[in-house]
């Protein structure tokens, strides 16, 4: 996920440059592209960039045991008391 979030953010990036520069390349599919179009398209791509980044970061830390954490063979299993003898 965090490769997808910055191979979305570079490409984010690009259009917004590029976009800015001439609104007319990246929105070739409108009659009359502007500039505010490419900056709400920007905006809504970093945010999808930034989510990413976040949830794949998050994803990873559960992943990792933590220092504090023990292995599943270090849980104590309870004993049953030896039964007392019948007198």
């Amino acid at each position: 996920m965090i490769h997808a979030a910055f191979n979305i953010g570079i490409l984010t990036l690009i259009f917004f440059i590029v976009g800015m520069i001439k609104p007319q390349w990246p929105l070739f599919f409108m009659k009359k592209p502007d500039r505010f179009w490419v900056l709400i398209i920007s905006t809504i791509l970093f945010m999808v960039a930034a989510t990413l980044f976040g949830e794949g970061n998050r994803r990873a830390e559960l992943e990792q045991p933590s220092k504090y954490s023990q292995p599943q063979d270090a849980v104590p299993v309870p004993e049953t008391a030896p039964a007392k003898p019948a007198q």
